[in-house]
């Protein structure tokens, strides 16, 4: 496929499956629920973090993590007590349990009482660390930030991914997409202002990297941040202005059509 073909075929693609009717199955249906920002932001958060396993799954799990915090889960994070945590109680999807819920709650209550939203933490750490073309310190801040935040254990920092460390970081550049990107397709959410699309990353997964190397897009063979900024160069190219806009050709042809 030459180049040409290859942009023309992916925009195809793009545009096949970056749709209203993707919603409904996608951990994403839960913040497209709310109207306020930190709603929007705390539940797409926590959906982008518990985004591993089955999608029926995943929804169930978000279904019920919503109930426990009344439907209200920016209001629930910065007006909770200690007593409110007890909601969390008996709340596990795979490795993502009771502490970690009651960890993200805490933290994400001492994020607020610093800055409006979380698009300012990310912003902060975008601008302190010097390469104003992508966003893997900006990353590496928000989960330093959040780690240090009380009440948050040890064993939640695998659930907010470091690319510092290698980390492809896949649910946090999931969380950045929704927030960033435009919304007139009535997909991601576009909320944010701040950061350009240009800047993102991709979302790697098993399906985007797969459909990646067979289309000659990725080279290397571990699914770790070295990866994820071969691939996204590789889509600047197809879309230099919106690059992860192609994540809906690469997950749609990997997902659900078995390429």
């Amino acid at each position: 496929m030459s180049p040409a073909d290859l942009k023309e075929f992916l925009w195809e693609k793009a545009a096949q499956y970056e749709v209203p009717d993707f919603i409904p199955l996608d951990p994403l249906s839960i913040p497209h629920r709310y109207s306020e920002l930190r709603d929007i932001e705390v539940s797409a958060l926590l959906a982008a973090t518990l985004a591993w396993g089955q999608r029926g799954t995943i929804l169930v799990s978000l279904e019920d993590l919503m109930q426990r915090m009344d439907h209200e889960p920016g209001a629930f994070v910065v007006n909770h007590s200690e007593s409110d945590l007890k909601a969390f109680n008996g709340f596990v999807h795979r490795t993502f349990q009771a502490e970690d819920a009651k960890g993200f709650v805490q933290a994400l209550a001492s994020l607020y009482k610093r800055y409006d939203s979380l698009e300012d933490v990310f912003v902060k750490h975008w601008m302190q660390g010097g390469d104003p073309s992508q966003l893997k310190e900006a990353i590496a801040g928000f989960h330093r930030e959040f780690m240090a935040c009380q009440g948050v254990a040890s064993r939640t920092k695998k659930h907010v991914a470091n690319p510092s460390l290698g980390s492809a970081a896949k649910r946090l550049n999931m969380f950045l997409r929704w927030m960033v990107r435009p919304a007139h397709r009535g997909v991601d959410l576009g909320l944010w202002s701040r950061i350009s699309p240009s800047v993102l990353s991709i979302p790697l997964d098993v399906h985007t990297s797969n459909v990646g190397r067979k289309l000659g897009l990725l080279t290397r063979t571990a699914n770790d941040w070295r990866a994820v900024e071969e691939l996204t160069a590789s889509l600047r190219i197809i879309d230099p202005q919106d690059p992860i806009r192609m994540d809906f050709a690469l997950f749609g042809l990997g997902a659900m059509e078995g390429f």
